[in-house]
């Protein structure tokens, strides 16, 4: 009976992670550039829903969501853009998994959830501007044929990537707690009900 149940929640659990991912995939589409920043960089909200299950279950069903959703974008665009997913799917853990962390490891609540949405924003735009000053815009250079110099991969960095990222945690963040200011008994109903 007791390994019936078992199999039941890791089912439900599994069924929730695989809409939460889908939710996101559908919220990734939504998106809009900012008119003061490269066209190519956009704001959407598909982190929302992988911030949600980081918060009921664990920062691994974070980023079992963020995995989910970039895979399914994968199969649906065809990977004509691999570099860029790889770089979402990088954004998207920095992001997500300092929220859940900090909320599991403190007390869960507001306060927790507003710290780790800060600290997710500073790890993701720091991380993001060195990989992308390292790694993701060579990348690009190199995949796309154009010349990439210091020069230019640094003004890109500065210019759009670090402040892309900050704008995006802080947009991201100011939906993110009223949804969870709102939610926040039903979160705690599912984490008891799933465990």
């Amino acid at each position: 009976m007791q390994k019936t149940s078992m199999q039941s929640s890791n089912l439900l659990k599994l069924i929730i992670l695989a809409l939460l991912g889908t939710i996101s995939l559908v919220l990734f589409f939504l998106n809009f550039p900012l008119p003061f920043l490269p066209a190519y960089l956009k704001i959407d909200f598909s982190e929302v829903p992988a911030i949600m299950a980081g918060l009921i279950f664990s920062p691994m069903a974070g980023i079992i969501v963020v995995a989910i959703k970039n895979l399914l974008y994968l199969a649906i665009s065809g990977a004509g853009d691999p570099i860029g997913v790889a770089a979402n799917f990088l954004a998207g853990l920095m992001f997500v998994v300092p929220v859940s962390l900090i909320y599991h490891k403190f007390k869960k609540g507001t306060k927790s959830v507003v710290s780790g949405l800060v600290t997710g924003t500073i790890i993701m735009a720091v991380g993001m501007s060195v990989l992308n000053y390292f790694v993701i815009l060579p990348a690009y250079g190199w995949f796309m044929g154009w010349e990439m110099t210091n020069q230019v991969i640094w003004a890109s960095v500065i210019a759009g990537v670090l402040p892309f990222n900050v704008i995006k945690g802080i947009v991201v963040a100011l939906l993110f707690i009223p949804i969870f200011i709102k939610m926040r008994r039903w979160i705690e109903q599912k984490q008891v009900s799933l465990t």
